[in-house]
């Protein structure tokens, strides 16, 4: 099936938008009804992986559309922006889930930059939008489980990339074209027993 690039770019708005949102709406914990996942902060990094394959409703890895890639960032690095966050995409496995990165987000946080360039079929669409439209894009080998908040669309596996714990956002907008998006926040682990008080 089809889908327009306005349409995709409205799902991504849509998804970014309740992804950014979580934790100020007031919703629960997982499981747990008195705590609330704690607000974004300014600096915070946000993790996106997107299969433009599985988004034009074909096999990972098969299909990358730059076009598509184009439409999501264009909805997702602004929303980012916005709240003074730092987008992290990420690469496909040929480049081993690496991630692009500004560089002011890699020296932040101490990242260790790569060699390497990401191409169509070698990274991905994503990452390769990534690498043009950000102010300084770097590489970097991975992130050390240092993003707040991430959005996976079609199944490409960004939970090395959040902090622990990561709480499922069961989320209304939960497609981006053909592709399932699967969306989580993170909160501080619960630790002692009976008398811990939170």
């Amino acid at each position: 099936m089809e889908i327009s690039l306005d349409t995709i770019k409205s799902q991504a708005k849509a998804a970014i938008t309740e992804l950014l949102n979580y934790g100020e709406v007031g919703l629960p914990y997982a499981g747990t009804s008195s705590h609330n996942i704690p607000p974004l902060k300014k600096g915070d990094i946000v993790v996106v992986g997107c299969s433009t394959s599985r988004v034009v409703g074909f096999h990972m890895g098969t299909h990358s559309t730059e076009d598509i890639a184009k439409a999501i960032m264009e909805a997702v690095l602004p929303a980012v922006r916005e709240r003074g966050l730092n987008l992290a995409c990420q690469c496909c496995e040929h480049l081993n889930r690496a991630v692009v990165v500004e560089r002011e987000c890699m020296e932040k946080y101490g990242f260790e930059q790569v060699c390497v360039k990401p191409a169509l079929h070698a990274g991905g669409a994503w990452s390769v939008r990534a690498t043009e439209v950000f102010d300084e894009p770097v590489v970097v080998e991975d992130i050390k489980g240092m993003a707040r908040a991430g959005m996976d669309i079609g199944g490409v596996l960004i939970g090395m990339h959040l902090h622990t714990v990561a709480v499922p956002v069961h989320a209304e907008n939960d497609r981006i074209g053909n592709a399932n998006v699967i969306m989580a926040r993170v909160r501080p682990k619960l630790i002692g027993g009976a008398r811990a008080q939170y």
